[in-house]
């Protein structure tokens, strides 16, 4: 199965993963109340994050940065959508807040980029 965001199969070009970030509560701790007592405080439910890596693979370099600049284009956009990955699992919702491409372009029988996304679930 493709993985997808927005519907679109922006990374499918090539290997790719996710990893689920920490789950649970944002605290703040330990901090001084005004009776010099150390507290815990408990602040929100954490945002859900996802990373995904990978390399975007094309057969010449003018097609590697057609890729690049669609996932860029979606990278600098606000609209939350679906992230769905190979398997299936998907999470609604979801943003794509960051796009770093990972070193340089490699050059051989395809051209490929290495890089690294993140997407939040606002709160």
């Amino acid at each position: 199965m493709a993985s997808s965001f927005l519907s679109l199969p922006l990374f499918n070009s090539g290997p790719h993963r996710f990893d689920a970030g920490p789950a649970g509560r944002l605290t703040t701790a330990p901090f001084r109340g005004s009776n010099f007592v150390p507290a815990t405080r408990d602040d929100a439910v954490l945002e859900l994050t996802i990373t995904q890596t990978g390399r975007l693979v094309a057969a010449s370099e003018a097609a590697l940065w057609t890729l690049y600049d669609a996932i860029r284009a979606v990278a600098e956009g606000v609209t939350a959508g679906t992230l769905v990955d190979h398997s299936g699992r998907s999470w609604a919702s979801m943003r794509l807040v960051s796009f770093d491409a990972a070193g340089p372009v490699d050059r051989g029988r395809a051209f490929s980029l290495g890089y690294r996304c993140v997407y939040r679930r606002f709160a």
